[in-house]
């Protein structure tokens, strides 16, 4: 038995070649659902025999909405897959990972997900990488969500009616509250999977990245962030505590108090040597750290959009 593939991207370029020439025979089916390209991709696809799926350009671009296209188009097809492959454009399919993958959900059918290793192709490229590749070295076994790559069973995600299109980033992770709620499971496998390549080499670029955490933070608390799930509440509080609370306390206590108010300040340098002693390189305590301001910027925008009631627009790093 063969899974059939989603591929979703927008303008990938290389990447996206790359990410072609890692499917080889191992798919009953690819499906490439394209957001507006315009450097090629469209043609490299179908140059690969790969099946071509057009976002209406009308509708805000979401990866939920994108993989729902897929797998939507997928569907319609007479013998539907039972599993699907979902893979972003900027991604290369790691060899074995497709068998370690369908032998894990046919040995546990209560699975819904299952992801094995993420890893950043160029890590040495940038600090940004490198932390990338950090973030994705998390526990294996049973665990509460999965991310862009990973193996579905589609009677799960008919079940819950896929991913929520409106959402602009932190859609795996709610759909996976989602599938957890239907009693199935989401499981990590130590097995490598995929190669990312985030070409993330400015700072300007790690900061959107943070914004665009700090916006799903509150997105997600706002849906789900009632007992017991708690979705997303506790990285909220933490952005919101470290990234607006605290400077606010500080500086309402040195105008008001004290100007010695101002060394507590040194709160934040005290933290970063905190998460080292736990374990964390320098670079990690340092950027996870400085991100609760980013994260917390992400937050009230979700905030401000809401009060007025505007629709969701994608938060972009590359």
């Amino acid at each position: 038995m063969k899974p059939a593939a989603v591929i979703i991207g927008r303008n990938e370029g290389d990447r996206f070649l790359a990410c072609l020439g890692s499917l080889g025979d191992q798919f009953s089916h690819v499906v490439y659902v394209d957001s507006g390209s315009t450097d090629g991709s469209i043609a490299a696809a179908k140059a690969a025999q790969v099946e071509v799926v057009h976002l209406d350009t009308t509708v805000s671009f979401t990866a939920a909405r994108a993989r729902n296209a897929g797998m939507a188009q997928l569907a319609a097809k007479a013998g539907p897959p039972d599993f699907i492959q979902f893979i972003d454009g900027d991604c290369t399919v790691q060899p074995g990972w497709i068998d370690a993958a369908m032998a894990f959900m046919i040995a546990n059918p209560a699975a819904a997900m299952v992801c094995g290793r993420r890893r950043e192709r160029f890590p040495e490229a940038s600090v940004y990488n490198r932390l990338i590749d950090q973030e994705w070295d998390t526990p294996c076994g049973l665990t509460q969500s999965c991310g862009g790559d990973t193996l579905g069973r589609v009677a799960a995600l008919e079940q819950v009616d896929g991913f929520n299109p409106t959402l602009i980033a932190g859609e795996e992770p709610e759909l996976c509250l989602r599938l957890r709620r239907g009693r199935w499971e989401i499981w990590r496998i130590d097995a490598e999977m995929t190669l990312h390549d985030a070409a993330l080499t400015q700072f300007a670029q790690w900061w959107q990245r943070a914004r665009r955490a700090g916006y799903t933070y509150a997105e997600g608390a706002a849906m789900h962030g009632a007992p017991p799930e708690l979705h997303n509440v506790r990285a909220l509080v933490s952005a919101l505590a470290w990234g607006l609370g605290l400077p606010i306390f500080l500086l309402t206590s040195a105008i008001l108090i004290s100007p010695w108010a101002l060394a507590g300040l040194l709160v934040w340098p005290l933290q970063v040597l905190r998460l080292q002693r736990r374990g964390l390189s320098g670079a990690q305590a340092l950027f996870l750290t400085l991100g609760k301001f980013p994260e917390v910027q992400g937050a009230l925008t979700y905030g401000w959009r809401r009060l007025l009631r505007r629709r969701a627009k994608l938060i972009e790093y590359k």
